[in-house]
């Protein structure tokens, strides 16, 4: 398959490692420009957890000029450059010992770009090729080598990063289709699986509270107290599930402003207000998030049942990630009110975990299966591509022939009838020498199977005409 990932992730590099291999910003742009001239198209893959380079190996290339390409990331000569000029050859002519030496092209262009030794970064870098490269990929992809199993962030990813390769015309034509059969295996994975279908993180497991109690989220409301990192990403989770309105009640109002910037949406209403506004406002709120770090309780059972009243008992939901908690625990036993602490979605997320990994078995044995299915794909691709390549050489052939017996006929004193048996003896040696060829070898090298394939191939040929 010619595809090859060079990279390092959360489990073979430590954080400091995989910082300054990074390839963020415009690094990015000028890498895939870099690498696009040494290969048939690449794809770049950098977040927090993982580096990693996805790219084609260049069919044409044999180990000796690949070998005598020099290494270049200021623009002189690349191997791409070389690699134009050069004949067409089948994809199964780019030997394993070809592919090696790509690779170890790649990590030196990896440690010359990051101004880093191949010495100290080689021991970190992982290295799969063709299926094994396509089902790295398709395992990244569906989240299952993932930090967090079967967390849906890295597809998303994974399709900027294609866009990316796309802008800088990194993306041969041969990898985007590689790309698109991966998009459509994640999904059939995902779909099919139940590896990403429960909640794994609090804010997630927060949000499918919400969906699972309340409908017509576009009339609820959502009242956000205090504004910290956990907060955020609640909101941020529940808010894009389309609730038509937040509150946001903090101590600093110029955080709770941050905040109430990164929400703000043409369907949505953003509010900022203090927490001395908390007992006035709680009825207002059909879902309450609270992670305020006070050692005081901020919403008691009092309050509650006055919003309740005031709601005339409509269903709240209330979450509270606070330790020390900010919400009374009695209020768990009132009526039409869900109080969940972080221990309660500690322990959902628990269980939702290990149904990951259960699912994780079913996911990667689809994996497999899809592997399989995609590498057949690419073979009937690729071979039709070969033969394209083969019909035109021959054409070419056949055609000088042509025109050298239509001079001769036009010469004076020849006879018209020797001249088209010259014609047809040449066009059968021509037609029939890369078969011969190829069963000679197939016989000389004792491969009596594809020696077998390719006489009767030949001969059920001949009989179907």
């Amino acid at each position: 398959m010619r595809l090859v990932v060079i990279g390092v992730n959360h489990k073979t590099a430590p954080v400091a490692l995989r910082e300054r291999l990074a390839l963020v910003g415009d690094d990015v742009n000028v890498a895939l420009k870099q690498l696009e001239a040494f290969t048939d198209g690449c794809v770049i893959v950098s977040t927090c957890n993982r580096t990693e380079i996805y790219a084609l190996v260049p069919q044409t290339l044999t180990s000796q000029n690949l070998e005598s390409q020099p290494i270049d990331t200021q623009g002189v000569e690349t191997a791409g450059q070389a690699v134009a000029s050069q004949t067409f050859s089948s994809s199964a002519n780019v030997s394993s010992a070809v592919i090696s030496a790509h690779i170890v092209k790649i990590k030196t262009w990896l440690a010359n770009f990051k101004q880093l030794s191949l010495t100290e970064i080689d021991s970190y870098l992982y290295v799969h090729r063709d299926t094994h490269a396509l089902t790295h990929w398709l395992r990244v992809a569906a989240g299952l080598d993932s930090m967090i199993l079967g967390e849906p962030q890295i597809l998303g990813q994974i399709k900027r990063s294609v866009h990316l390769a796309q802008d800088q015309k990194a993306l041969s034509n041969q990898l985007g289709w590689i790309v698109d059969q991966v998009f459509a295996a994640a999904k059939r994975v995902r779909n099919e699986t139940k590896v990403g279908a429960q909640a794994v993180s609090l804010s997630f497991a927060a949000a499918k509270l919400v969906t699972q109690i309340f409908d017509d989220l576009p009339s609820r409301t959502l009242l956000i107290v205090a504004a910290g990192e956990m907060n955020r990403l609640v909101a941020t989770h529940i808010a894009g599930l389309g609730v038509g309105r937040v509150i946001i009640c903090n101590r600093n109002p110029e955080r709770a402003e941050a905040l109430a910037a990164e929400l703000r949406h043409p369907d949505r209403r953003v509010e900022v207000r203090t927490l001395q506004d908390l007992p006035h406002i709680l009825a207002e709120a059909d879902i309450v998030s609270s992670c305020s770090g006070s050692m005081d309780m901020l919403i008691d059972k009092n309050m509650t049942l006055q919003a309740l009243k005031r709601r005339r008992y409509q269903p709240m939901l209330m979450i509270d990630l606070a330790v020390p908690r900010d919400i009374d625990p009695t209020i768990s036993r009132i009526d039409d009110v869900y109080l969940y602490s972080v221990d309660d979605l500690q322990h959902v997320i628990a269980g939702n975990i290990e149904q990951r990994r259960q699912a994780a078995v079913d996911a990667e044995l689809l994996v497999s299966q899809l592997v399989v299915e995609i590498d057949r794909r690419f073979r009937v691709r690729q071979v039709g591509k070969d033969i394209q390549q083969y019909r035109v050489r021959t054409h070419d052939q056949v055609d000088k022939l042509l025109h050298e017996s239509i001079a001769k006929l036009q010469q004076e004193n020849v006879n018209p009838e020797d001249i088209l048996l010259e014609l047809s003896h040449r066009l059968t040696q021509t037609l029939t020498h890369a078969p011969s060829k190829l069963m000679r070898k197939a016989a000389r090298e004792g491969d009596s199977d594809l020696l077998d394939f390719v006489v009767s191939g030949l001969q059920d040929a001949h009989r179907g005409r």
